[in-house]
């Protein structure tokens, strides 16, 4: 499904995103590594046993970055010009090598452009949840939006 616009979006609607993907040792160790973080909770299986996770943990920006990827199918993709801001992000629960992940959108605010007639501010919570359930991120997320082409005459 191609992306919504600006004027499919309502106040409170929720989306419970199709797409879910089991997170693996290869995707933790490659986003740590190309993104130069050397954190040994990432990458060093042995330090890890000894934390109070008894394992490694999934970078955090790697579980943020597939939460907004999973919502882009039924939400934006096409129709975003850009997003503008990411706050209020959290990781309440870890996530570890082998959780599978999917997402649920809720959209909070919309308003239209005050400089672009053409575009919208939709601003959308999102929540990656782990299959036992718990939320592992939530993140809002303000897109600035395609309004829906106008028929030529």
């Amino acid at each position: 499904m191609a992306g919504l616009y600006f004027e499919d979006f309502e106040i409170d609607q929720v989306f419970e995103h199709a797409a879910s993907r089991t997170v693996t040792e290869m995707d933790n160790v490659l986003f740590s590594a190309l993104t130069l973080n050397p954190q040994p909770l990432h990458l060093d299986e042995e330090f890890s046993k000894n934390t109070e996770f008894g394992q490694r943990l999934v970078n955090s920006y790697f579980t943020l970055g597939l939460l907004i990827g999973l919502t882009v199918p039924e939400t934006t993709l096409g129709t975003t010009i850009a997003n503008l801001g990411m706050s209020k992000v959290e990781f309440p629960n870890p996530v570890f090598h082998g959780d599978t992940l999917r997402a649920r959108t809720v959209v909070k605010s919309k308003r239209p452009s005050r400089s672009r007639p053409d575009a919208g501010i939709v601003e959308f919570e999102h929540r990656a949840i782990n299959q036992r359930g718990e939320v592992v991120a939530i993140c809002q997320r303000a897109a600035f939006m395609r309004c829906r082409p106008r028929k030529a005459n």
